[in-house]
């Protein structure tokens, strides 16, 4: 996992990279303590992690990550807290709050090896299944902290007012996420997943049946709405 280290304190860049030197499975490509410098590096070479400082003069970390074409994972090491939704609003791997024990940095190094070993094992399995998706897995943001979600356990999905709650088979407790139906579906195969109501989302690999104006996925019991009937039953030939 090729990574980058973008800080503009020379002590915090030391530290970073004396933690990574204990860590297998990672190159450190760059240390920059400029961020438009950084620009150029990740310009020119395939980056798997950025490691990623945001109070920095000339540009600050979140804009220059708003600004990165294919953005790679983000750790975001940081002396402020305020800015913690900001950085799961960008989708980065983990927060961490300077100082940085070694411990904390290493269950964040752990969790992007483990995104990084997903991703190239999906790439893999296109090319030797056509029927899986290179992206069969969503991330969800519940509470403060990102929950990597199968794809193939995902049921349905109900709306709860500003709350999206994300049902997951077999028998594991429901995902409370402040989403939208419009922002999840963006992140859902079609094929798989569509809306039946305005207050639901199904998985079609998991209707066991249908009754009259509803959907069931084993026991549970879904509305169809009136203005999603026509393509519910073109989607299910009917």
């Amino acid at each position: 996992m090729r990574v980058v280290i973008i800080d503009d304190e020379p002590l915090a860049i030391e530290v970073v990279e004396s933690y990574l030197s204990k860590v297998d499975g990672v190159e450190l490509v760059a240390a920059c303590t400029n961020p438009l410098d950084a620009i150029d590096v990740l310009n020119k070479n395939k980056i798997d992690l950025i490691i990623l400082d945001i109070e920095m003069p000339n540009l600050n970390g979140l804009d220059l990550a708003r600004n990165i074409e294919n953005l790679p994972q983000i750790i975001i090491t940081t002396a402020y807290s305020q800015y913690a939704l900001e950085g799961f609003e960008l989708n980065v791997t983990d927060y961490l709050i300077k100082p940085v024990p070694f411990h904390r940095f290493l269950k964040a190094i752990a969790r992007a090896k483990n995104i990084h070993q997903l991703k190239v094992g999906g790439r893999k399995e296109t090319v030797q299944e056509s029927n899986i998706s290179e992206h069969d897995f969503i991330f969800i943001k519940a509470e403060y902290d990102r929950t990597r979600v199968n794809l193939g356990e995902l049921a349905y999905i109900e709306g709860l007012k500003d709350y999206l709650k994300i049902h997951i088979r077999p028998s594991k407790k429901p995902l409370l996420t402040l989403s939208s139906f419009k922002e999840i579906l963006e992140k859902l195969p079609p094929t798989k997943f569509f809306r039946v109501h305005r207050s639901f989302i199904v998985n079609i690999d998991f209707i066991t049946g249908i009754q009259k104006t509803k959907i069931l996925i084993g026991d549970i019991r879904i509305p169809i709405g009136e203005k999603y009937k026509k393509e519910v039953y073109k989607r299910l030939n009917l």
